[in-house]
């Protein structure tokens, strides 16, 4: 990792979120952008756009699960699914500048994540999601069990939003992620 981790992730989601650059825009200096094109057709477009913001606000880009975009669209990394950590290491070593950050749905996934080279893991889900693969939800407390048994750094994501995000100051996570969390008019 060049840069601290920042402290707040927006996962674009094609459903939730229709118009990712947009709300990128919104986001304060320091956070970052996942953006997860899920096979979109105008993916490359949006990457780019979002590159664009990125570099005018400060953020860090990562393009989930998707190498070839990440280098295309010049991101700062990738954001890869737990299925996937194994290739943290190695996306690493291939790519040294970049943030790689892999997707944790228990402890032993972000152990092994966190062994694997990942920089960070995202933990999910937190609170009730909206997120159509949201499982049940772990809660402040075993959060914090889990961010301090990690490792190495953690992000929380899964029906965070504005309300109850201070359940969250002391659970020893680097940082916060949200989808819609972070949408206006969102509680």
């Amino acid at each position: 990792m060049q840069k601290p981790p920042p402290p707040l992730l927006l996962f674009t989601d094609p459903q939730r979120i229709p118009d990712p650059v947009a709300a990128a825009q919104r986001l304060p200096a320091g956070s970052g952008v996942v953006y997860r094109a899920f096979g979109a057709t105008d993916a490359g477009a949006v990457a780019s756009d979002l590159r664009q913001v990125a570099w005018a606000r400060g953020l860090v880009l990562l393009i989930g699960a998707d190498v070839a975009l990440a280098q295309a669209c010049d991101a700062d990394g990738v954001h890869l699914p737990e299925r996937l950590a194994h290739l943290a290491g190695r996306l690493r070593r291939r790519c040294p500048g970049w943030w790689v950050t892999t997707a944790a749905h228990s402890l032993p996934a972000a152990r092994r994540a966190l062994a694997l080279g990942a920089d960070a893991v995202v933990v999910s889900a937190v609170f009730p999601s909206n997120s159509p693969s949201a499982g049940r939800p772990l809660g402040p407390l075993r959060l914090a069990t889990l961010a301090r048994a990690a490792g190495g750094p953690v992000y929380a994501l899964g029906g965070i939003h504005t309300k109850n995000a201070r359940r969250l100051l002391a659970s020893g996570v680097v940082g916060l992620a949200a989808v819609e969390g972070l949408s206006p008019g969102k509680a």
